[in-house]
């Protein structure tokens, strides 16, 4: 007779949970369907009078993914690709993310793609970076190779593509389930596709995969009259939550989210709509909770160039771009820490970003982290907080839109699921 016990993983019990317990609740999705699967393969094979009770011994396997905040002990992370990287097509979605003085780039290069010479550099420089993290003891995997070139046609609109370069605004773990996010950008319809073999490969080992619904990108989702040239307009709008996106659909990406055990917190922003916050709450209640915050930014696009949580209770608050809700972290006793100037030259382009990548760190554990070798102020500041520097150079990755953050998805986090907001 088989028998199977299961344990459940992420119930309100977690916190109290020792890590070892955590890992067994890990392994049992995976080795459930194995021996469903062999059992019956087996008495398949055999006339019903043949088939005795016998007792099955668990085969024991830890599920890849599981991931509860950003500084737990790093084991896996997925790098992204600048390989046949496509600058998008100058599209109203685009043109409200981007600084006026790079639209002549947009203009001349939409749907080509990024500068040669630019993009081996960023490539070589991504590169060495896997390899870092590799040495550093953690599992680095990639999406596919693909081109992106290629135009494509839906009912409501025309397109080229993008790049795979920023896993983190396509895939959140939450646990050990991935969710794929829907996006907002025309230009990333189809980014997803890129990811699919190593989720697949996560899902057959015991990983839970949602895919958000898929917004329709229609022109009804994008306020075709908002204003690109004032930015005290687009503070006032920024004031009342009012986007480029509009609510017409549920639409994110997974970079506006950050995670804090079963709090996670999240901005409404050119790209993520209250009604995907919404569809995001809903799916992952009742055991996380999601949290509204703001800030002081009239073009807020990915919440970890301006808040990126670093440690349990320990946040860093970009300065230009005060929160709106700061008081409730002081209250919870979290400390807020705002980061130096970053050092960027102004001469070096950044095409779709702001200098505020000195901030957008990947933390390995709660006592070191990756960081920009030329952003000498920000190690500083890091080695005042107790925690060593991983340093690497990606100047010429981060013209493409993100840093070490940015540029990676973590997989999987040695640790458990527990409450630091309270």
């Amino acid at each position: 007779m088989l028998r199977l016990t299961c344990l459940t993983r992420g119930s309100r019990g977690a916190e109290a949970a020792q890590l070892a317990g955590a890992m067994v609740g890990r392994a049992v999705t995976g080795w459930v369907q194995r021996s469903l699967q062999s059992t019956s393969s087996a008495a398949a094979a055999q006339p019903p009078h043949a088939v005795e009770e016998h007792a099955t011994e668990t085969v024991q396997q830890e599920c890849p993914v599981c991931s509860y905040n950003e500084w737990d002990p790093l084991e896996e992370v997925i790098v992204g690709r600048a390989e046949n990287a496509q600058v998008p097509p100058f599209t109203v979605e685009v043109k409200a993310n981007t600084y006026e003085k790079y639209w002549p780039f947009y203009q001349k290069y939409g749907g080509q793609s990024f500068p040669a010479d630019h993009l081996k550099k960023a490539v070589a420089e991504i590169e060495e970076m896997c390899n870092i993290l590799s040495h550093e003891g953690v599992i680095v995997k990639r999406p596919e190779a693909i081109d992106w070139s290629a135009e494509y046609t839906t009912p409501d609109f025309k397109s080229s593509g993008m790049y795979a370069a920023m896993p983190r605004d396509i895939l959140l773990v939450v646990g050990n389930e991935i969710i794929e996010a829907p996006m907002a950008w025309r230009a990333r319809f189809f980014e997803y596709r890129a990811y699919r073999p190593l989720i697949k490969e996560y899902f057959r080992k015991g990983a839970k995969w949602t895919t958000a619904p898929k917004p329709t990108m229609a022109d009804e989702l994008y306020d075709q009259d908002y204003p690109y040239h004032t930015v005290e307009d687009r503070h006032k709008l920024a004031a009342q939550g009012k986007f480029v996106t509009t609510e017409h659909e549920p639409c994110f990406d997974a970079a506006d989210f950050i995670r804090a055990g079963r709090d996670i917190f999240v901005q409404r922003s050119q790209v993520t709509n209250f009604m995907g916050i919404e569809w995001m709450r809903r799916h992952l209640a009742p055991d996380y909770k999601i949290h509204i915050i703001s800030f002081k930014d009239p073009n807020p696009m990915h919440i970890d160039g301006t808040f990126n949580i670093i440690g349990p209770g320990l946040v860093l608050l970009n300065p230009d771009r005060p929160c709106h809700q700061i008081d409730m972290f002081k209250k919870a006793g979290w400390t807020v820490v705002k980061p130096p100037t970053p050092l960027i030259p102004d001469d070096h382009p950044l095409w779709m970003t702001s200098k505020w990548l000195s901030m957008n760190v990947l933390m390995l554990d709660e006592k070191r982290v990756m960081v920009e070798a030329n952003e000498t102020t920000t190690q500083k500041m890091f080695e005042n907080l107790g925690i060593k520097t991983i340093k690497v150079s990606i100047r010429h990755a981060n013209s493409l839109g993100g840093s070490f953050h940015c540029w990676t998805t973590d997989v999987r986090r040695r640790g458990i699921l527990q409450s630091y907001f309270h």
